[in-house]
């Protein structure tokens, strides 16, 4: 049997599905000299599932995911503010490689996820120390920080017919600070200097598919 002919017949029994896919984005961080809180916020975008033998399967997807920090006690870093909020959105392309058994009722699979994305938009929201009434914001200024992400997850997913539910820690790899840029000139870089250093967004994605397409999935069997 020739290549072609292999390749031919592994399309032939692959399965095909598309759909949206979307959920609550959970960043945590271990910043520098300063407590941080879980920033919630979402995710959303299309998805293409790849049906493959022995269990396996490939889905990538592209999103847009709000990722940031909520950060406390900031003073340390700048005496004027007391409290600062920042997010991020990012325009990501995971790709999900999974594997699980089909219980034809549902499948359970265990997932690793490749990721990169590039940060569309910003916001930073500082309160002022001593007057939580009033406050300093910045939104899509990038001086001193990283646009670009990658990063990789672990994660576990349930499928049940056409409805997938997957729960992922995401760990990013690179650096939300760009040492090349210059932030004297900038509250925002400041902060991304001093608060981040080397590390940048990790956290939990929970997130929900609605497949279309591919036919029954027992339909084989």
């Amino acid at each position: 049997m020739t290549v072609a002919a292999l390749l031919a017949g592994a399309a032939m029994s692959a399965q095909v599905r598309y759909g949206v896919i979307g959920g609550a984005t959970f960043s945590t961080n271990r910043l520098k000299e300063i407590n941080s809180k879980t920033f919630t916020n979402f995710n959303a975008g299309l998805t293409l599932k790849v049906g493959l033998p022995a269990g396996f399967s490939i889905q990538p997807s592209l999103v847009y995911n709000v990722k940031g920090s909520s950060m406390t006690d900031v003073s340390e870093i700048d005496a004027n503010f007391s409290h600062l909020d920042l997010s991020v959105g990012y325009l990501e392309l995971p790709l999900s490689i999974q594997w699980g058994p089909d219980l034809l009722v549902f499948r359970p699979f265990l997932d690793v996820t490749p990721f990169v994305g590039y940060a569309l938009n910003n916001k930073m929201v500082a309160t002022h120390s001593g007057d939580v009434s009033t406050t300093t914001s910045e939104r899509n200024s990038w001086i001193d920080m990283n646009r670009f992400e990658y990063g990789v997850g672990l994660g576990f997913g349930v499928e049940i017919w056409r409805i997938q539910v997957l729960a992922r820690y995401n760990w990013n790899l690179g650096s939300l600070y760009n040492a090349k840029e210059d932030a004297s000139g900038s509250t925002f870089g400041q902060f991304v200097q001093k608060a981040y250093g080397k590390r940048s967004f990790g956290g939990v994605t929970l997130t929900a598919a609605i497949l279309f397409g591919g036919g029954n999935r027992n339909k084989n069997k």
